[in-house]
């Protein structure tokens, strides 16, 4: 995408949320239901998230007025506004709030751990095998390439020479597909190996028209500062799991 204004885009993954916890849980536990009690837009941050986001205000503090962002973009989800104050509160940036970051929607899976989804819908798990992570949509919810037109439609809406977004751990890879231009196969085999850290940093600037990366998924900002990062794989970019037994 090179008719962007802006020169420099960096994304921000909200910290550490009950539901990453909640998650981890449940799949190490073999249970079939992830136990979140709220809407997936009003999971809170954990402790540990929260301490993330301190973290994060205190880089964002120490950083040159040059290097600091003229306009901040939003999910409406809970954990990353939080994510979004705890980091920029005080500094008072242009920001607003923007429904087209918010995290994937999952339909019928929405809430089941990988067992889960392979005994109570397996042939859902078979229709997302042949149609491949980036296509695969399902019942009630969206694909990762519907999730990438709607961040495509915010990128070409941004009015800041930097922008930083706050967002989820789905949109680090479709930005590196709509930003790098990164062919599909290669971005389902780059995430299938990967996992964004909760409060990383990642961040392009545009050099001669072509948007080159800066930094992937750096959490640097956390270990200088004695917080732990946290790698917890949101339900919206799992793996396929081989079908349970």
């Amino acid at each position: 995408m090179d008719s962007l204004g802006a020169d420099w885009i960096g994304l921000i993954r909200h910290g550490e949320s009950t539901g990453n916890v909640a998650r981890e849980v449940a799949e190490s536990a073999g249970d079939e239901v992830v136990d979140i009690p709220e809407r997936d837009p009003d999971v809170p941050l954990s402790a540990r998230g929260e301490e993330q986001g301190r973290a994060l205000g205190r880089w964002f503090a120490a950083l040159p007025d040059e290097r600091r962002p003229d306009l901040v973009v939003c999910s409406p989800y809970r954990r990353a506004i939080d994510t979004a104050r705890l980091t920029v509160g005080g500094h008072h940036p242009r920001a607003r709030v923007d429904e087209r970051l918010r995290d994937r929607e999952l339909g019928v899976l929405d809430l089941l751990t990988t067992r889960g989804v392979a005994l109570r819908h397996p042939e859902e798990r078979a229709r997302e095998r042949r149609l491949g992570k980036f296509y695969y949509r399902p019942p009630g919810g969206e694909s990762w390439a519907d999730v990438a037109l709607r961040l495509r439609s915010l990128l070409r809406d941004l009015d800041g020479r930097r922008v930083l977004l706050f967002g989820h751990e789905l949109q680090a890879y479709l930005l590196r597909y709509l930003l790098e231009c990164l062919p599909e196969p290669d971005l389902a085999a780059f995430a299938r190996n990967t996992v964004v850290p909760n409060a990383s940093v990642t961040s392009w600037r545009r050099e001669d028209g072509v948007w080159v990366l800066e930094r992937e998924f750096e959490t640097d900002h956390l270990v200088e500062q004695g917080v732990e990062p946290t790698a917890s794989e949101d339900q919206s970019t799992r793996a396929p799991e081989p079908s349970a037994r």
